[in-house]
């Protein structure tokens, strides 16, 4: 891998990281507002050690040795930059199962935004789509039916990892049900402590980073390279959640640019785990289009809402 490879691999990671994350810097805002100053001021720093080396870190590092365990713990970190041919192998002959996995999380999370969750509506259909909310779990169910059955032909461990994948996001999702309604509690709740609000905040954090995890799989393997562009990328998020929170929410289009992403993105990790080639350019390429497309869209909208407040 040359280096404008990984510059390029490393500055998608960061954008799609950044913009996945946009909610999780709106709800760290909004509870920060209820916050002390002595804790704000301790997960903005603190936080960021957890939320870059603990999480973002550690998550991938920990998925690639469980999908490859011949590797070992600390060869997991750096299997990517060896010139073993049996680390090589040892990653290609695993690596289907961890794309199929990340790719079918990737994609139930965009069908769910299709289909259930409210949104400013960027492109034609998504009205149509989220007038048909009930077929959500229709979608997703015929999905990973087909994904099994074809992946069963290929490796019946190709096809857990489906299953996995699966599991995983419903698994997430209630959890973020269950924050979104502590949430609204918490907001409207005086006597939570501060410190009960910090352990929440670390905890939809958490929650979050799965998304972005997963989703730098679509751009590489390699342990390191994910780290550095993930973690840029949350200390982008806490800089936004420190920054003009409410102007950054005025940029009504990048969720739809985000969850754009994340679908292209699933569909190229589900075609690498089925033995498709896609050029590693391509995953950054397509991200920053997309997000660049859909930011166009927020200042055109933003231009246009000025306009009519100021006639």
């Amino acid at each position: 891998m040359d280096f404008f490879s990984m510059l390029l691999i490393v500055l998608g990671l960061m954008l799609f990281e950044t913009v996945s994350s946009i909610d999780n810097a709106v709800i760290n805002a909004e509870v920060l507002s209820t916050m002390g100053k002595k804790a704000q001021r301790f997960f903005l720093t603190w936080g960021i050690f957890f939320a870059v080396f603990l999480v973002r870190g550690l998550l991938p590092w920990l998925i690639v040795f469980v999908t490859v365990p011949t590797l070992g713990f600390l060869g997991s970190f750096t299997a990517t930059f060896s010139n073993d041919p049996n680390v090589a192998q040892a990653i290609q002959s695993s690596a289907p199962i961890l794309l199929l996995g990340g790719g079918i999380f990737l994609l139930f999370l965009f069908l769910h935004w299709l289909f259930l969750e409210p949104k400013h509506f960027g492109l034609r259909g998504e009205s149509f789509f989220l007038r048909q909310g009930a077929w959500f779990y229709a979608a997703v169910s015929m999905l990973l039916m087909l994904v099994v059955w074809f992946a069963m032909k290929l490796d019946p461990l190709l096809a857990f990892g489906a299953v996995v994948g699966s599991t995983a996001f419903f698994i997430t999702h209630g959890f973020r049900q269950h924050a979104e309604e502590t949430e609204r509690r918490m907001m409207g709740n005086t006597a939570m402590s501060d410190v009960s609000k910090i352990m929440f905040l670390e905890v939809i954090d958490m929650s979050f980073s799965i998304d972005g995890v997963l989703g730098a799989f679509a751009f590489t393997l390699s342990v390191p390279l994910i780290l550095l562009g993930n973690g840029i990328g949350a200390v982008m998020v806490r800089q936004l959640t420190m920054a003009n929170i409410e102007r950054v929410k005025k940029y009504v289009f990048l969720k739809n640019g985000a969850m754009y992403s994340v679908f292209f993105l699933g569909l190229v990790m589900v075609s690498d785990a089925f033995g498709v080639h896609v050029p590693e350019w391509f995953a950054p390429a397509i991200t920053f289009f997309i997000i660049g497309y859909f930011f166009h869209l927020s200042r055109q909208h933003l231009m246009l809402d000025n306009g009519l407040r100021a006639v």
